[in-house]
């Protein structure tokens, strides 16, 4: 009688083109969206910490673009993966690129609300503390080192907005108002985090990626526990429409978001500085 033995995944394993772009195009668009604060942040310290922040998170997005322009191949390159892809082709959460106002105003610039990108920025930064964590052990190799150097630097993303979460909300009523505002407004958003996509799911059994449902109960830990200390309430468990960027399904928020930060490299093809 013949058995069937399972086998253990082969290490160096490719993850699929479109998860390298999700996990790309989520870092790419909120590096984009933090970098709107340059010169507006409320001090100086937090200029350039935003700064800093949006410069980890498209360097993270330039590596996952190149190992994913080498796999997809025909000419294609980091800049043209993050500059001539269209709002359909990207896979960013919804989340990410809303603006930083919860008049949700397609101008960057109106009325930004520090509350508002912290508490994204929070939301985000615990999800990708545990997503990059994992995928150290991812059997693609070349984007298990990515994960392992992202780590680092999400990190001190997640202490940031945390620490920030806490001053805001244990703050004064002003700042205590505005950041329950920003989490009633974004947390519902965070339902996209953990309803896997076909992708996703196939991706996971591949051994290339992550199990992304079972990372909610140590998600959701960590927020109670930040949302504890600042004084903030969590609200009720969400119900009816989950955003699917991910998926290519995007609010009208992205495609401002992308005409500014393409149309120098759309008008001018091909040219180097």
């Amino acid at each position: 009688m013949n058995t069937l033995t399972a086998q253990a995944p082969t290490l160096d394993q490719s993850a699929p083109l479109a998860y390298l772009l999700h996990l790309a195009d989520n870092a790419l668009v909120l590096g984009q969206r933090n970098a709107e604060w340059c010169g507006h942040a409320p001090v100086l310290e937090e200029d350039l910490s935003m700064a800093n922040n949006s410069l980890d998170l498209i360097g993270q997005a330039r590596m996952l673009y190149q190992y994913a322009a080498t796999l997809q191949g025909e000419g294609a390159t980091e800049d043209t993966l993050a500059y001539f892809r269209d709002v359909p082709e990207f896979r960013n959460y919804t989340l990410l690129e809303l603006p930083h106002s919860l008049a949700l105003l397609p101008s960057a610039a109106a009325n930004r609300d520090w509350a508002t990108t912290i508490v994204r920025n929070f939301l985000y930064s615990n999800l990708m503390t545990l997503v990059w964590d994992r995928l150290q052990h991812s059997t693609d190799r070349q984007l298990a080192a990515i994960a392992a150097k992202s780590l680092k630097e999400v990190r001190y993303h997640l202490r940031h907005s945390r620490d920030w979460l806490v001053r805001l909300g244990d703050g004064t009523e002003e700042s205590h108002q505005r950041a329950q505002a920003a989490v009633d407004h974004l947390l519902p958003y965070t339902e996209e985090f953990w309803k896997p996509s076909a992708l996703e799911s196939a991706v996971n059994a591949s051994g290339a990626g992550v199990a992304i449902s079972e990372l909610r109960p140590e998600w959701d830990s960590i927020v109670n526990e930040a949302l504890a200390e600042a004084t903030l309430r969590r609200p009720p468990a969400v119900k009816g429409y989950i955003t699917q960027g991910k998926e290519g399904i995007h609010s009208e928020h992205l495609g401002y978001l992308l005409a500014e930060m393409q149309s120098l490299a759309r008008a001018h093809p091909g040219a180097t500085w």
